[in-house]
């Protein structure tokens, strides 16, 4: 082993499909490590295209532009670990080059590929079949990708007849690297911090672990990165949710502060940057939302105003009959603490336009959902008349209660580019307010403190409909997020006719979630990516 060997972490946020951009800022990030005295720098999995591609890997062109801009890559003074999807005879591998002076020097191939919850590696990988050890400045270092170093106890169920690191151990090393790009849900670093904890101590070395950074559609890489010394412990954890790039030797035993943000934090942190990449990785330089002065409004605007600037960000309150003054004066306070634009459009002319319209269709039958659903509708053209018009990304602001159970029109306020809180129990959106207003008031406190309610009809309250949301919420864990059948959740000590009425709604509502917008997951099961449930479908329970 060297006397030193200094790693660079490049915790990197790649786009993907631009590979040439990629690769560009994987020779700048390269070159900053070189130039802060390391040896060799480490990037996270498919470093080159971004994670996960999907089926662009289908696309030849796509696997050759890859391969032309590793061959391209200009790294020198310096060894870089760099991951892209390497094609060979046809079969497609999740690889890591070895790249010194301008050449590979070495490949590994990814051995274990992940195909459930978000992964659907198989569909696209072959996966690899040798170890791979390379020497860099004396030392030998083991080189695994992702999922090669996730061991059976902290997966869902045993998957695997091989264990890479353990392969690596065998063969001698004193390092173990990993390229990953791992996503975020709650609880999710912890884990990670855990489980490379056992790996470390088995295979009695160093693991530097590199994750990717970013927003790529639903998901959110939070990057903390980590170096765990070989008795487990960790010796250093980058930050999350942001670029950045760490040097440390991992051989000489430094420590510096390992935390982790409060929950609250880090589900507000990954929403700002799912929202910040969507955003402007698709082209968006401004959003606008409806306010409707309730709490979800609020904190979609909140989290828009953070990952876009406040002059970027365009709200509409639309009064109907029902609106009581207090939303749209909630709604003109927000707006003011943001510092974002508020205009008012008043909805009661259309509505009673629209329905004067449909009386004779409607003559002799009372008023009923098919109202109310009117109010969200006039709401959803409006907001995308003014996204058409100025090019803004309409953002829906729904939540992930009301999303399960159906409390939500359909084309009204489903309308959207993106569902930036889709992904966020009510409960926790209450939690994440309160954090926002930890120091000053930014959400008026009346909005939070106020009961929550559509004002789609006279007095109306959420809880006309729905459940306590702390009942609610408990209950959609159980059946969403841990599987759970519906007997299983009454023995759990819940209520039957509230268990039976949640779990209904939630499969009844399966063909609304899937015309919705694309949300941001933030828990370990959300609605969208890694959930696929059949739409025309008998099974009860």
């Amino acid at each position: 082993m060297a006397d030193e060997l200094r790693i660079a972490l490049a915790q990197m946020n790649a786009a993907v499909g631009d590979i040439e951009g990629n690769a560009a800022k994987v020779e700048e990030l390269a070159a900053r490590g070189r130039d802060a005295g390391a040896q060799l720098v480490v990037f996270p999995e498919l470093t080159l295209t971004g994670y996960p591609p999907e089926d662009l890997l289908l696309k030849r062109g796509f696997l050759r532009r890859a391969q032309a801009a590793l061959d391209g890559l200009a790294v020198s003074g310096v060894t870089a670990v760099v991951g892209w999807p390497e094609e060979d005879s046809g079969h497609v591998y999740n690889a890591a080059a070895v790249v010194a002076e301008d050449e590979v020097r070495a490949v590994y191939r990814k051995m274990l590929l992940p195909n459930y919850g978000v992964f659907d590696e198989r569909r696209w990988f072959e996966p690899g079949d040798a170890p791979v050890v390379v020497d860099v400045g004396g030392t030998p270092v083991g080189i695994t990708i992702c999922e090669d170093i996730w061991t059976e106890d902290y997966l869902q169920r045993p998957l695997y007849d091989r264990d890479p690191a353990e392969e690596l151990s065998l063969k001698g090393i004193d390092l173990l690297l990993n390229l990953s790009a791992s996503p975020f849900h709650l609880g999710k670093p912890a884990i990670r911090r855990e489980m490379l904890g056992v790996v470390a101590r088995q295979a009695k070395v160093p693991v530097i672990y590199c994750n990717a950074v970013g927003g790529q559609d639903q998901l959110v890489f939070d990057g903390y990165s980590l170096v765990i010394r070989p008795d487990g412990q960790p010796a250093a954890q980058m930050a999350g949710f942001v670029e950045e790039t760490l040097v440390i030797d991992p051989f000489r035993g430094e420590t510096l502060p390992v935390s982790d943000d409060p929950d609250p934090a880090q589900l507000y942190q990954a929403l700002v940057l799912g929202l910040r990449d969507y955003a402007t990785k698709c082209g968006f330089s401004s959003a606008c939302l409806g306010l409707s002065g309730g709490i979800d409004s609020a904190l979609t605007a909140v989290i828009a105003a953070d990952a876009l600037g406040a002059g970027n960000v365009h709200g509409l309150t639309m009064p109907s009959p029902y609106s009581s003054g207090g939303s749209v004066n909630d709604s003109i306070a927000l707006a003011e603490n943001l510092g974002i634009r508020c205009d008012t459009l008043p909805i009661s002319d259309i509505y009673h336009t629209i329905k004067a319209t449909l009386k004779p269709l409607f003559a002799g039958k009372a008023e009923d959902v098919t109202e109310e659903n009117i109010q969200a509708r006039i709401r959803g053209v409006l907001l995308m008349a003014f996204s058409n018009k100025d090019g803004h990304l309409l953002l829906t602001t729904g939540n992930k209660s009301e999303l399960a159970v159906g409390y939500c029109t359909i084309y009204g306020d489903m309308c959207g580019g993106l569902a930036v809180i889709s992904d966020l129990p009510k409960t926790r959106v209450y939690e994440v307010c309160r954090w926002i207003n930890r120091d000053r008031e930014i959400i008026p406190w009346n909005t939070i403190d106020k009961p929550p309610s559509a004002e789609l009809r006279p007095d109306q309250k959420d809880q006309d409909t729905l459940p306590p949301y702390d009942v609610l919420d408990a209950i959609l864990e159980l059946y969403v997020e841990k599987q759970c059948s519906t007997d299983e959740i009454i023995e759990s000590g819940h209520e039957e006719t509230i268990v039976r009425w949640i779990q209904r709604r939630v499969d009844l509502n399966e063909w609304k979630r899937q015309q919705a917008a694309p949300g941001l997951r933030v828990t370990s099961k959300a609605f969208g990516i890694g959930r696929r449930m059949p739409v025309v479908q008998r099974f009860v329970g």
